[in-house]
């Protein structure tokens, strides 16, 4: 028999068994693990360097690389503990959920769809927060955090990553409408990363330029 489009696209992204929960591709699976990995260790290293900036107003992080490129600028700030407690906490939370989710998709667990999808929820909300703290960087505080660029630039494609996870093409009812979702999502993933990224790049270069082109 011959195979349809839907048929081509479930070969691509791996098929989802109800009892068994979805298959994550390799790919995926390996990325969500990655991410989860290099955000915990962004954040865990945070977290150690606001401790020693608690006990030594004088330390000076060793991401305080210039004026621009200077996470000691950012820590001392209220938007640095938003919650009342420093901000990389939230970050260990967070990613030792997604490592743990990581290793179990890379060892071919297959979790159920919906924990995907709170998967692709919560980074949702981590995304949303992200794009708040890169705003405050920008425009209020007016440095950037190394480490926390790290944090960004995992959170971002994980988003992308775990929402493909999460729309992988289903079974039953509005099937065809959730799986063109799916298709659609899984289609053009990178393509959206690729441009969300040069647009915060942009504002980047844009907002710190008179420093940049100093170093011209």
């Amino acid at each position: 028999m011959t195979a349809t489009a839907p048929d081509a696209v479930a070969s691509t992204v791996s098929p989802v068994d109800r009892q068994a929960g979805l298959a994550v591709p390799r790919a995926s699976a390996v990325w969500v693990l990655i991410a989860g990995v290099v955000g915990l260790v962004a954040a865990a290293t945070l977290t150690i360097e606001k401790i020693e900036l608690l006990i030594d107003p004088s330390y000076t992080p060793s991401c305080s690389l210039n004026p621009v490129l200077s996470c000691g600028s950012v820590m001392v700030t209220p938007q640095a503990a938003l919650f009342g407690f420093p901000n990389p906490l939230i970050g260990i939370a967070a990613f030792t959920v997604v490592t743990v989710t990581g290793v179990l998709a890379v060892a071919n667990v297959r979790l159920p769809r919906w924990y995907w999808s709170g998967l692709a929820v919560g980074t949702l909300l981590g995304t949303v927060f992200v794009h708040w703290l890169i705003f405050q960087s920008l425009y209020r505080i007016g440095a950037l955090c190394p480490y926390c660029m790290v944090v960004w630039a995992v959170t971002i494609p994980l988003l992308v990553v775990t929402a493909s996870i999460a729309l992988q093409p289903a079974t039953g009812d509005h099937a065809d409408a959730g799986n063109a979702v799916a298709r659609g999502v899984h289609q053009w993933r990178w393509s959206l990363t690729a441009l969300w990224f040069t647009a915060l790049i942009l504002l980047i270069l844009v907002r710190f330029w008179d420093y940049w082109s100093t170093l011209l």
